[in-house]
C-alpha cells in the first residue's frame, strides 16, 4: 500500500513538473531564462554595433538592455536581431522581434504600421563631409553633390523631398558603405542623424579624415517600436525609459557612447506615445 502511494506521488509530481515547464514559468525575480529579442542596428558605432568579436555596443544597446531588464529579462536573455532600417517594420509585425531600438525615428507613416514607445532620444539630421572639404555649408549645396544615405531612411526621403531634390541621392545597404565612398571620393557627403555621424566620426581610424557639417536639417524623435496596438508593452517600455531618466542612467549612457565625438546632444525627450 505505501508503495502504491509513493508512486502516485511521484506521477503527481511530475505531472506538476511538466506543468510549469509547459507554462513557461521560471519562478526567478531576475527574469529566469525567459529569453527576448530585440532588433537593434549592427553597423552604427556609438548607436548600435556589433563588434569583430561578437559583442554589442552602443546607446541603442544600452537603452535596450535597461529596458529588458526592467521587464523581467537579464542579458544574457536577450538575442540581439539585426534591424536594417527598410526591415524594421516587417520583423515587428511578423513577430520576429519582442521590440526595435535602432536609430528607429517616430513618424506618421511608420505609426501606421507599427506603434512605438518613447521618445527616448531627440537627434538631428545632418551631414559628414571630409575634413578638408569647403563646399558644403547647407543643405542647397547638396543639389549639385553626390549624396549617401540607407534605403529606407527618412534621411533619404528628407533630402528627396525637401532639401536637395535634384541632389545625385545614392541610396546603399548600410552607413559603412557610404562611408568608404566618401573616404574613397565616390560621394560628396552622408547624410543621417547626427547622433550616427558622430559615432562613425569618433571612430579611431576615421579621426580627423570627416567632419560633421553642423546643420540641423530635421528632428528626429527616436521611439522603440514594438507591435501595432501593444498598448500593454508600450506602457510598460515607457515606465522603463522614464526611470532611466530619472536614475541618471540614460545621462550615462549618452556620455559613454558619444562623449569622445564631443557631440552636444539634447536633453532627454518627454514621453510622448502613450496609445
Amino acid at each position: 500500500m505505501m508503495f502504491r502511494k509513493a508512486g502516485a506521488a511521484a506521477a503527481a509530481a511530475i505531472v506538476l513538473s511538466l506543468t510549469a515547464t509547459a507554462c513557461g514559468g521560471s519562478g526567478d525575480d531576475k527574469g529566469g531564462s525567459d529569453k527576448i529579442t530585440i532588433g537593434i542596428k549592427f553597423d552604427q558605432p556609438g548607436v548600435g554595433l556589433k563588434t569583430p568579436d561578437g559583442k554589442y555596443t552602443g546607446f541603442d544597446v544600452d537603452v535596450a538592455t535597461y529596458v529588458a531588464k526592467e521587464l523581467g529579462h537579464d542579458a544574457k536573455d536577450i538575442e540581439w536581431k539585426q534591424a536594417a532600417s527598410a526591415d524594421r517594420e516587417n520583423l515587428i509585425s511578423a513577430g520576429d522581434v519582442d521590440f526595435v531600438v535602432a536609430s528607429y525615428s517616430i513618424n506618421d507613416e511608420r505609426k501606421q504600421k507599427v506603434s512605438f514607445a518613447g521618445p527616448y532620444f531627440l537627434a538631428h539630421q545632418d551631414l559628414l563631409v571630409r575634413a578638408d572639404d569647403k563646399s558644403i555649408k547647407s543643405a542647397k549645396d547638396l543639389n549639385s553633390k553626390k549624396l549617401c544615405s540607407v534605403t529606407g531612411s527618412t534621411s533619404a526621403q528628407n533630402v528627396q523631398k525637401e532639401l536637395a531634390p535634384k541632389a545625385d541621392l545614392q541610396q546603399l545597404g548600410g552607413y559603412s558603405e557610404c562611408l568608404t565612398g566618401l573616404e574613397n571620393k565616390t560621394v560628396d557627403a552622408l547624410t543621417t542623424d547626427d547622433s550616427i555621424l558622430a559615432g562613425f566620426a569618433a571612430q579611431k581610424e576615421h579621426q580627423g579624415k570627416f567632419k560633421l557639417a553642423g546643420l540641423k536639417l530635421s528632428d528626429e524623435n527616436y521611439g522603440i517600436g514594438l507591435k501595432k496596438g501593444d498598448t500593454k508593452l508600450q506602457g510598460k517600455i515607457n515606465k522603463a525609459l522614464e526611470k532611466m531618466v530619472k536614475d541618471g542612467s540614460w545621462e550615462k549612457a549618452v556620455k559613454k557612447n558619444f562623449g569622445e565625438a564631443g557631440y552636444k546632444n539634447e536633453p532627454a525627450p518627454k514621453i510622448t506615445e502613450t496609445s
